[in-house]
């Protein structure tokens, strides 16, 4: 392989080990609707909009054609990655077609869904009522398990040894 070829695949190469940020299409969410927020309001009125919502993995639940997520619900940063170091907004629901793998998808793991509001779903803490809001997934990222990192880390070095 020529060198200027090897050199275009090593920077191609570097350049898409730093993309590990996903891309959610912004354009048509819904900022004030929180989880903290559409549990106090009627979700009806919100039905079918967009969210973009993370938080950490409480509960992971297969059904039989479709996965129920239990998420306790942080604000996002700028990377839409959920903020672990504020303090939860609420818990919340995600509904996503198909089988997600618990052992991907396993409690403590940090989640962001962007996705349609859906009707708020009644259930339980221990014995206590809770009202979830529900949102059906669109796209979900998980996030490494590296505390709340946003910045990549680039380095680049030329080791001798003899």
């Amino acid at each position: 392989m020529p060198v200027k070829q090897l050199i275009i695949a090593t920077i191609i190469g570097l350049l898409t080990g730093c993309a590990s940020t996903p891309v959610f299409d912004t354009s048509g969410v819904s900022t004030a609707l929180t989880p903290d927020k559409l549990v106090l309001k009627d979700a009806v009125d919100n039905l079918g909009q967009t969210a973009l919502w993370g938080g950490t993995i409480l509960n992971i639940q297969n059904l039989k054609d479709s996965t129920q997520v239990e998420i306790l619900a942080y604000p996002l940063d700028s990377s839409q990655r959920p903020n672990l170091d504020n303090m939860p907004i609420g818990r919340f629901i995600v509904r996503s077609q198909g089988f997600l793998d618990p052992a991907s998808f396993s409690q403590g793991q940090s989640i962001s869904v962007l996705g349609k509001i859906g009707k708020n779903q009644d259930s339980t803490i221990g014995e206590s009522s809770y009202l979830y809001p529900v949102i059906h997934a669109q796209q979900v990222h998980l996030w490494s398990k590296k505390k709340n990192k946003t910045q990549s880390n680039f380095s680049f070095g030329i080791g001798l040894s003899l």
